[in-house]
Formats: C-alpha cells, structure tokens, sequence
C-alpha cells in the first residue's frame, strides 16, 4: 500500500473491448459503460469492477476488461482485488465491534491492552498514551505511512517483526515520534498496531475474527484477509499492473499488514460494507457496530478523518470514503451517510490520474446524489496555436517535492500522470487555462524576458504561487557540458544510490537531507547504473525550489543509462554545489 486518496468524478469499438457486462438493471452499452470504456483506453487500465448504491441497495455492478495484463480471461463481479488501505476501514468496523464489546477502549493507553508486544515507550507517549481512537484517525503520532507488502517468493516477517523494523521487514520501526492527539499524519503503521490488538483480545487469527466478526454477517462472502490466500480464493483473483503498465511478478504481493493493506474483495463486497455502515448510522442496522458507535464512525476527530474512514460535506451530503493501493491494485470506496447512495471501484492498475474521481463524479451526477459536483467546464476562448501551447509545458513544482507536468496535445493542455495525458484544460486567454474536470484554473506568470517562470493554482477560491521546474526535455535545448567535475560527482553519487548501504550514506556530493530521506536502501532507477550524459542546465534560484530540506539553485538534466535502457534525469543542486534530489522522468 502506497497512498490512500482522501476523497477529493464512448463508442462500441472501446465496449467491445472493455467487455462490460451489468446487471438487469444496468443495460449493456449505456452511458456509464461508455464512459467507464473511454477512461480505461486512455489510461491502459486492464480490468476494472464497480457496483453502485442507490437507495441503500446495490442497482448495478458492472465488470471491464481482464484479470492480468495482456490476459483474456475477463473480470467478473467475483474477481478478487486487492483493497489496499480500504482494508483500513473494514477493520475499523472490527475494531469499533471490539469497542462495544467492551474488549477494546477507544480512549485507553493501547500498551493496557496489548500483551504479545508492548508499543515502546518515550518522551512523547510520556506527555499522552496512544489510543484506540488515535489509531483509527491516524492522530497517534505513529510513523510509517505505507507498506509496500513481498513478492510471492521473498521471505515474509511475522507481525512483530514488522511493528519492530526487524529482518526481513521492509519498512522501518513502527513508533511514536511526535506527541499523540497533535497532528493528523497518515500511518499505515497505527492499524498495524490495532492488528496486533485486535488479535491479542480475541485469541483469534486476524482473517478468523474478521470473517466471523464483520465479512460473514454483513455479507462480503467473496472477500478475505488471509495472506497468502488459499488456493481456491487465489484461482478467483486479478493480478495487478504497476503504472508503467508492466505485470506484478507472480501476480499480487502478500500483507502481514493485514489490517492496513490486505483485504482481498469485490465492489459488490464493499458496497455491502458501505450499505452497513449507512443502516447503522440511520438507525436501521446494528448487526456488527450500534447506531451510536457508527455515528461516532462518522463524526471527524482531525482534518476530515474519522474512525476509519475519510468525511467530507455536512447533513445529506455527508460522505464518507476511502482510497486503496497495494502493488499493482488501487481502489476507491465512498457512501453517503444518511441518503443510501455509493460507489465502489477497484482495477487491476496503478494508476495516478484523474480516472477514479471522474468516474465518481459521472455516477454522483447520474444518480443525482446531494454531493454530485455541479461545475460545469467553460467553453475555450479561441484556438491557441502550437507554439503557444508549447510554452506552457513543462513542469511544475505544486508543492514541496510533488511536481506536475503539463503537456499539449489536441490544441489543449493536459497534466501527465503515469506518462499518459490525463486531466484537460481548456484555454481562457490571458495566458489562463481551465480544467475540464472541477473548478480549477491555472494562470501562468512569466519573468522580465517573457518567459514562463510559474503559476497561480486557484482550486476552488484558495490560490496559490506555483514554481516552474523547467521544460519538458524534448524541449530543452542542448548544451555543452559546463562543469565535467560536477558531472563525475553525480556519476560518482549515482553509483553509490545503485549500491545502496553505506555508499548513500557517506555520499559526500549529497545534501544531509537528501542522504537522510533516500536512506540506505538502493535507489530503483539507479539499478543497473552504467552512465549519464550531459543535456543542459537551467538556474532557478529565484523560484524558491526546496528538495528535502535544501534550497535548489540550479537543475542539470542528464540521460540516464542503465541495463533497463535510457531516461532523462533532473539533478537538482545547491548553491554551494551539493545534489539535494534526482527525479527520472520519461520525457
């Protein structure tokens, strides 16, 4: 599991190919499967699965495509996916069950409740124990976001290993370092310490409990949290794709994180989740949590997180949601609270665009939910001629190490996400741009000579100053190399990031911050490192670019060469010299 998204949404040759198939109530080759189409051919997506909720009940489930990449066997409202962190809200479910059964304490020091492993101690659980509550809105001030799970055939850590960053977990220790209850901060590691919990009150497995807990009476009888699972479940699964459209080796990764990252499931499964959670909040269910708890569920404790799940909106248009990534899986599940509407989705891809939030948005509008988003794209003011658009490519630094592409295509520009074009933007003059999807603009601002120099991002009514990167590479107009010591020292430091270990470690051309957040482990891109070649070299000191702790004042570009083959390569660097940060890139 990498990123759990907050929730922030045509022909039949594409149908065809897709292979939908709908319930009776959801007729083949409507508009939601025109659209579903569209979406997955210009994202490459293999298989996709959805059911929809619409008056507390489930109206449609719909399936698309196949369960591996390159395969020809098709999804089918029974293929299994992995639910990446929307395991998180299905365990909060157990946990909430837990509370009311009086085994668990949603405001008690969690170390009286453990017995198998005690969460260490320090300075900041010394000012205020973590709790239950804390865990479950990630307020407990835990580190580790995320887990990447293991390959079928690489050792697997018990759950005590992994809580404690002991071989051969991948991830590091599992601790307190910032006071509990102070900040939101996302922590995958928190629900691995309520796993634990959750086992150590119940003296069961934690796929055991939950099957009989919540999966079997809500009935989600096609999901499970073993890990591995067995053969039977295992021959009903997809197999993942990562974003740069090559296969998960054997298929999916395994999770003793089970409760942060390893639900197997449907949508049909999580719609009935999503259908519980609704009744017990109305009043009409208390089959595995009561009214007054699943209020609680849905009642924000930080920054729009509450037990479990992700809230937005007020009264009718109070949703709740959640999204997942497991390697090669992503999904996304929201319901509103008290109208009986949702939407569950899950693909056998990685994929980092918009295609999830509008096929979400298309859905809320045609089933006329309270929260549907009502905006409506502006019409462009003229055609923009291809050197004008070329201009506004590049990319752009939207906040600290997180940078966006635009690029032009079709007399509009698009964002990038997983090198294909995504989100469109349509021109409003003025060196104005307007997206077709929400209410976002995009004003760019140019420096003395005229040259594009950044942005101003205005989603909604917040806007904010955003610093061009620089050109697309395609772009850039090649140089001679000014400075072949500085390039021997990225060679030198690029050698060291394939190795790993102690060579990042004592990496003497890398900024401290740098060599603190890359860590010791090798660096993906650099493996197989033979050489890099000169492009060219932009000064942006002057846009105020900050790479792991470090202003940047000039960024070289390079070709990167490995055993993989060539991409290019942005080196940013200090104005003393020193490499705060590589970013490979495709173009």
């Amino acid at each position: 599991m990498h990123v759990a998204r907050r929730f922030l949404p045509l022909s039949v040759a594409l149908l065809a190919c897709a292979t939908g198939t709908g319930t009776p109530s959801a007729p083949q080759g409507d508009d939601v499967d025109a659209f579903v189409t569209t979406q997955m051919a210009r994202r490459h997506v293999p298989g996709l699965s959805l059911a929809i909720i619409q008056d507390g009940r489930i109206v449609s489930t719909r399936t698309y495509g196949v369960t591996d990449p390159g395969g020809s066997v098709k999804v089918t409202p029974t293929t299994l996916f992995q639910a990446g962190s929307i395991s998180k809200s299905v365990a909060a479910l157990g946990a909430l069950h837990l509370v009311e059964a009086g085994k668990l304490d949603l405001d008690r020091d969690v170390n009286l409740t453990l017995t198998s492993w005690k969460l260490p101690t320090n300075a900041f659980t010394a000012q205020r124990a973590v709790t239950v509550r804390e865990l479950l809105s990630h307020t407990a001030g835990l580190t580790v976001h995320g887990f990447p799970g293991y390959a079928v055939d690489e050792p697997r850590p018990t759950l005590v290993q992994v809580l404690d960053g002991a071989p051969p977990a991948n991830t590091p220790a599992i601790r307190v370092d910032t006071t509990p209850g102070a900040i939101w901060r996302y922590s995958g590691g928190g629900y691995t310490v309520l796993q634990l919990m959750m086992i150590d009150v119940t003296g069961q497995s934690f796929p055991e409990y939950m099957r009989r807990a919540v999966l079997d009476p809500i009935g989600m009888t096609h999901s499970s949290y073993e890990q591995p699972l067995p053969p039977a479940l295992a021959a009903m699964t997809a197999g993942g794709q990562y974003s740069d459209q090559t296969p998960v080796k054997g298929r999916s990764h395994i999770y003793p994180e089970m409760a942060a990252a390893g639900l197997w499931t449907t949508p049909t499964d999580l719609a009935h989740f999503a259908i519980e959670v609704q009744q017990a909040y109305t009043g009409k269910s208390s089959r595995v949590i009561s009214p007054a708890m699943a209020r609680q569920m849905l009642t924000e404790v930080k920054d729009g997180d509450g037990l479990g799940v992700f809230l937005q909106g007020a009264g009718n248009a109070l949703t709740f949601s959640h999204g997942g990534r497991d390697e090669g899986f992503d999904a996304f599940l929201i319901g509103t609270a008290s109208t009986g509407q949702g939407l569950a989705v899950m693909i056998n891809a990685n994929d980092d665009s918009r295609m999830t939030d509008r096929i979400v948005d298309f859905v809320a509008r045609k089933y006329h939910w309270p929260s549907a988003s009502t905006y409506v794209p502006p019409v462009a003011s003229g055609a923009v001629s291809p050197a004008q658009l070329q201009a506004y490519t590049g990319r752009y630094e939207l906040s600290n190490n997180n940078m966006i592409t635009f690029v032009a295509a079709d007399g509009r520009l698009s964002l990038l996400a997983g090198g294909l074009p995504d989100e469109e933007f349509v021109a409003l003059g003025n060196d104005q741009f307007a997206s077709m999807d929400r209410n976002l603009r995009v004003t760019f601002t140019r420096d003395a000579s005229h040259e594009i120099s950044g942005l101003t991002w205005t989603n909604g009514d917040r806007a904010r100053m955003v610093p061009r990167v620089g050109p697309l590479v395609t772009m850039l107009a090649r140089q001679p190399d000014p400075d072949p010591a500085f390039t021997a020292r990225v060679d030198a430091t690029l050698r060291a990031m394939a190795q790993g270990g102690d060579a990042v470690a004592n990496a003497s051309a890398l900024t401290a911050g740098a060599r603190r957040d890359f860590g010791r482990r090798p660096w993906p891109p650099a493996a197989g490192y033979r050489g890099v070649q000169f492009l060219g070299v932009q000064d942006v000191e002057s846009r105020k670019i900050e790479r792991h702790g470090f202003p940047v004042a000039r960024i070289a570009y390079y070709t990167l060469t490995t055993d993989s083959g060539q991409q290019s390569l942005l080196v940013y660097v200090t104005k003393d010299g020193l490499i705060t940060d590589f970013d490979n890139v495709a173009n």
